[in-house]
């Protein structure tokens, strides 16, 4: 598959967001991994072990729904984590992860396996979400190095709960998607947000975890 202008194009964007990413604290290093769909069976994600606030066009590698690079390089080990998501939903045009503090501590101090988020007016961030007075739920997925494995467990759950927004892994961070990389960014933003917001009334009023579900 030739490196074409969208190819390159689609890398510029990734770059810039990964930048900026970077500059919040959400992608400390190495860590973290984006991508943009290119067409319906295929996508653009970042290479394998890059710093996601340095990254060029070359740091990109295109891959198919199986995770098999088109392009010379090695892709994030965790690739199938988003061609999962493009088979998924066949809408979306953008996948975000991120190790930041807020999804890396609360995936770790929620002991359930969902947390719910509920009461905030920010909830209306999420497509379908009209009120703050309602319940998102993002499902928390126990780390796991068999990315495979994980991936079977995040499709099965969303192939259920399509509705789902986001997604944590304990100990690990947080995925997203949106139809395109302006909006992903915004979801993600939001998202940091209500973490961060369940932290500090967790700071506040200890013990009582009201978001946690069993």
């Amino acid at each position: 598959m030739p490196r074409d202008r969208r190819f390159y194009e689609s890398a510029t964007a990734l770059a810039a967001a990964g930048e900026q990413l970077h500059q919040r604290g959400w992608v400390p290093a190495t860590s973290g991994n984006f991508s943009l769909r290119l067409s319906p069976t295929t996508a653009i994600v970042t290479a394998s072990g890059r710093h996601k606030g340095k990254l060029g066009p070359d740091d990109f590698i295109a891959v198919d729904q199986s995770g098999t690079p088109l392009t010379d390089g090695k892709p994030s080990a965790e690739t199938l984590l988003h061609t999962q998501l493009y088979a998924r939903f066949a809408n979306i045009g953008a996948v975000l992860h991120c190790h930041s503090v807020n999804s890396t501590v609360l995936s770790l101090e929620t002991q359930g396996s969902e947390l719910v988020l509920t009461g905030y007016e920010v909830l209306k961030a999420f497509s379908g979400v009209d009120s703050h007075n309602t319940k998102v739920v993002l499902p928390i997925f126990d780390n796991d190095q068999t990315i495979s494995r994980m991936a079977a467990k995040v499709d099965t759950y969303l192939a259920a709960k399509p509705d789902c927004p986001a997604y944590l892994i304990r100990g690990h961070g947080v995925y997203c998607w949106s139809d395109d990389l302006d909006s992903c960014l915004d979801k993600l933003e939001a998202v940091e947000f209500l973490l961060q917001c369940e932290l500090e009334r967790r700071r506040l009023h200890p013990g009582q975890h009201t978001g946690e579900k069993q």
